[in-house]
């Protein structure tokens, strides 16, 4: 089960051939843990993940099945087929895994709570035992998750649905839910999410602030002076300022050629705002590591 902390959202690392490369993809999640994230989930957005294919993704769970941070390891399903979702968390159970981060199909604009009420009903009905992070990411699938919906889903699901991403922002200052986790998905509001009672942050960016992030949590956990949280904001502020895969995969790419390869139609960002990307890190003491992809 997931507790309160800070995780990270991971990227994918890719064959030259745009195959999931699956071994450096664990590795490079496994680097974040150790540099202090509670946990990390695959397949999100920021894994590219309904650009992969279903037998990558099956793959990518049975490895981390056998990886000693396993209990630290959580998948989104990043599926716009419902049966192709049903199919990859039975899979993905089959596995112990029993939380999963879940979009609603985002492929048509314009889907009702209704719709959205169904698409859950219908997995819950099908996998009574799972457990389910709600995803509220309206600008990529095209729903917004309003406050009386998600209590509406929890009080019909209590034991099924146990929290949600909120990247749209609109639920950590309006959403109470006794024994319901919100996780932000920008470490800027990190501070904020945890003093309105929040669990913490799943983000792509703390794959790269994983030391900063995990400071603001513990420094608030233990009822410290908070010494780093301007200076997370910051980066989240510079990686903000581009398209966060293609930034994130430029400035990892610095130290690791693996970080080039992306899924078409997505691309790296063009040298100029890289340098642009890395002269405003480096200001912030904080350049790429060496990387550790196998």
């Amino acid at each position: 089960m997931i507790t309160k902390g800070v995780y990270s959202a991971t990227c994918s690392i890719l064959n030259d051939d745009y195959s999931l490369n699956v071994d450096a993809t664990i590795k490079h999640a496994a680097s974040s843990i150790e540099n202090g994230l509670h946990g990390c989930f695959f397949l999100g957005s920021t894994s590219c993940a309904h650009l992969l294919s279903l037998r990558e993704k099956k793959e990518l769970i049975s490895k981390v099945a056998n990886h000693k941070l396993r209990k630290q390891f959580f998948f989104g399903i990043g599926c716009n087929s419902l049966n192709d979702s049903i199919d990859l968390i039975k899979y993905g159970m089959e596995f112990s895994n029993t939380v999963f981060l879940l979009m609603p199909s985002s492929y048509y604009p314009n889907i009702n709570e209704s719709g959205v009420y169904n698409y859950y009903k219908h997995i819950i009905l099908q996998i009574p035992k799972v457990k389910i992070i709600l995803y509220n990411f309206s600008k990529l699938g095209n729903f917004l998750f309003k406050p009386e919906f998600v209590k509406k889903l929890v009080s019909d699901f209590p034991k099924n649905i146990i929290g949600v991403k909120d990247s749209s922002y609109n639920l950590y200052e309006n959403l109470k839910i006794p024994n319901f986790k919100i996780f932000i998905g920008s470490e800027a509001k990190l501070l904020k999410n945890l003093e309105l009672g929040g669990a913490g942050t799943i983000s792509a960016i703390t794959q790269v602030t994983h030391s900063l992030a995990r400071q603001v949590f513990d420094d608030f956990e233990n009822k410290q002076p908070q010494t780093q949280n301007e200076k997370l904001i910051a980066v989240r502020e510079t990686f903000d300022s581009e398209n966060l895969i293609s930034a994130l995969h430029s400035y990892f790419s610095v130290n690791d050629p693996k970080f080039k390869n992306l899924l078409p139609p997505l691309v790296l960002l063009p040298e100029e705002k890289k340098q642009e990307l890395l002269s405003k890190l480096k200001k912030l003491e904080l350049m790429p590591n060496k990387e550790v992809a196998a």
